[in-house]
């Protein structure tokens, strides 16, 4: 099974789709399952789990920007209310999920969580190949840190436009994808999306738009 673990929905400032529109998108391009994790919300998740079946897992998140950067909720049932960082993954873990560190060393982005040794204890996994990262380098500091310090590593694409969906995630012949996540018994794929530096100027223009009709 092939499962995208990080896309955004309308419920994101920067996102366009609805969550119905990212399940059929994502059916159509050949995947299992995907897990909608929206900025600072977990609205987009829980609405796409409505359209969970038998053959096609939804995992409800959230991405949440805490005082060390961007961290990724899995498996989440209410929203986060802290902003701290160890309150927040207190808060992940009260609801049985999992946390994920996102684009750990993209330097790019001004809200990436630089991990540092001292933190690993407080994460699930490491997001080893994301999508939006312009420049590989930071994909691959992401997996030799997880490697490192015996992290489980995932992937997914960050899309924010139907063309990123499934560009980016994990391959697993198990349907209890939160144990195999625990256990590191996943394979990563995932591709840079063509229209990355045009979606990311899309995603910009969205975000500004949105705040000036609020």
């Amino acid at each position: 099974m092939k499962i995208d673990l990080h896309i955004h929905s309308r419920y994101s400032s920067d996102g366009s789709l609805t969550p119905e529109d990212i399940i059929k998108i994502a059916r159509k391009k050949g995947l299992h399952g995907v897990a909608v994790t929206d900025h600072g919300t977990v609205r987009g998740g829980l609405e796409a789990k409505k359209y969970e079946t038998d053959d096609f897992i939804v995992i409800a998140g959230v991405e949440i920007k805490t005082d060390r950067g961007e961290v990724i909720g899995l498996f989440l049932s209410k929203e986060i209310k802290s902003q701290r960082f160890q309150d927040v993954v207190i808060e992940i873990k009260a609801q049985g999920g999992l946390v994920v560190v996102p684009h750990p060393f993209d330097r790019m982005r001004r809200s990436a969580f630089r991990i540092s040794e001292d933190e690993v204890n407080f994460v699930d996994a490491i997001e080893g190949f994301n999508g939006r990262s312009i420049l590989q380098t930071y994909n691959r500091q992401a997996v030799a840190f997880a490697g490192k310090h015996n992290l489980p590593v995932v992937a997914g694409s960050d899309a924010h436009h139907a063309n990123e969906i499934g560009l980016a995630g994990i391959i697993t012949d198990s349907r209890d994808i939160k144990d195999v996540i625990r256990k590191g018994d996943i394979t990563i794929f995932g591709k840079t999306s063509p229209w990355l530096l045009l979606n990311h100027g899309r995603a910009q223009v969205r975000k500004v738009w949105r705040r000036a009709t609020e």
